[in-house]
């Protein structure tokens, strides 16, 4: 693919939002590798903990994809002041919300653990873990929207360098916590929590001085915060849609048996390291849909929207290449189970087809959300869900096994998530230009 303007513009904010991207789940990868050598207890509930952690922040990511377009679009309009107003009551309602998830989960949470049915000394390790770590969600949240704000100011470069100092500060305190202090799972705890702050802290502040240039007000605006919760009501639902469709086909694998569940969580697990190079794209159309509705220049629309689509597919088919060299020597570095390695390469071949399909979702997803074509995004993903749980039945109903499952997932569901965005995309009812949709 030859690169033009166009593509430059998509990169330049497409690869450092992948840094960014690849930077978050290495917080986990980090607890998990210090938390392990505490001990099989700890790191279960390590585990339990970081599930519960982790679906909050997954539901709540709308804070930044609703931030992003809405800053994007008065951007795109000439009103910088304007544009970091909306970003500035996207924070205010991140915080609101972080501060009253903690209030909830804090007290809640060895109810929360209970739940889970696990045993003493793996309940007692996550309760320890989550009561800790709750303190660090609202600065998780006041991240994902200030990242969103410069994001739609065009600025990705300084959401990853804040990524990568955070990581490397968890890194640092958590050894010194965990060992240095002998504070164990409760010092990862306050190790991730300390550093989540400092990135929140950071990124506001970095948003703060860009308002005082502006001058732009820095108070909340009742307006402006019910715009940033309706629009990201829209978006948790669509978000909501999304974790159902993972969830219900763990608990259709969970049916076929043992070896199906081992090789669907295998299965999953890459497919959401991939997901990052094609979520990069969508987050670059994110911001750039959104400028462009916003300086009315709806040509430049269209003209980004296509190059987003080609190099969505060129990058799924790519990846489609390594996935299938790698299907077996992944296959064999992953389990000593003779039965899931012998399942895995017909499951990664599944998903390998399936990308630049993937591709094409991801990217035309990315189109409308920074068009803040919201509402039909989920009620779409309602319908696309739908029609998910009808193959689902089917495979139920004919006994089929992991390969139909594994094949509705990537075909009845990222197809349907196809045909819905693709017609809208073709169509102009999203193309709505001015400072506000």
């Amino acid at each position: 693919m030859r690169l033009r303007p166009v593509d430059r513009e998509i990169l330049r904010l497409a690869v450092p939002s992948l840094g960014a991207l690849v930077a978050e789940p290495l917080f986990v990868l980090t607890d998990t590798a210090m938390v392990g050598h505490l001990g099989a207890d700890a790191l279960a509930g390590l585990g339990v903990a970081s599930t519960v952690l982790q679906t909050a922040i997954g539901l709540l990511v709308f804070l930044a994809y609703a931030t992003t377009p809405a800053v994007a679009r008065r951007l795109g309009s000439g009103d910088r002041a304007g544009a970091i107003t909306a970003g500035v009551d996207g924070l205010w309602l991140a915080a609101g919300i972080g501060v009253l998830l903690l209030a909830l989960l804090w007290p809640a949470s060895p109810l929360i653990v209970d739940a889970f049915g696990t045993s003493e000394p793996v309940a007692g390790a996550a309760v320890q873990y989550l009561v800790l770590c709750v303190w660090g969600l609202p600065a998780m949240l006041l991240v994902f929207a200030a990242t969103g704000v410069l994001r739609g100011l065009q600025d990705a470069r300084t959401p990853l360098v804040v990524a990568l100092w955070g990581f490397g500060a968890n890194i640092v305190l958590n050894a010194l916590l965990i060992y240095g202090l002998g504070l164990g799972i409760a010092g990862s705890a306050i190790g991730t929590v300390v550093a989540q702050w400092g990135m929140a802290v950071v990124l506001v502040g970095v948003v703060v001085r860009a308002g005082r240039d502006a001058a732009a007000p820095l108070r909340p605006g009742l307006l402006g915060v019910r715009a940033a919760l309706s629009a990201g009501s829209w978006l948790l639902l669509r978000t909501l849609s999304l974790r159902v469709a993972l969830v219900v086909t763990v608990v259709a694998a969970t049916q076929l048996g043992t070896v199906e569940l081992a090789a669907t969580h295998v299965w999953f697990a890459v497919y959401s390291l991939l997901a990052l190079a094609l979520d990069a794209l969508a987050i670059a159309g994110q911001a750039l849909i959104g400028h462009g509705l916003g300086a009315a220049d709806v040509a430049r629309v269209h003209a980004l929207t296509r190059r987003l689509v080609g190099w969505g597919v060129v990058v799924g088919a790519a990846l489609t290449v390594v996935v299938v060299a790698l299907a077996v020597p992944l296959s064999l570095v992953v389990t000593s189970d003779e039965r899931v390695r012998d399942a895995l390469p017909g499951a990664l071949l599944i998903l390998a087809l399936g990308l630049p399909l993937a591709g094409l979702v991801f990217v035309l997803d990315g189109v409308l959300i920074g068009a803040g074509d919201g509402r039909y995004l989920a009620l779409t993903g309602i319908l696309n869900l739908l029609a998910y749980l009808a193959a689902l039945a089917l495979v139920a109903a004919t006994g089929a096994g992991l390969a139909a499952l594994l094949g509705a997932f990537t075909f009845v569901y990222l197809g349907a998530r196809a045909v819905t965005l693709g017609l809208r995309a073709r169509g102009t009812a999203w193309v709505v230009t001015g400072a506000s949709r």
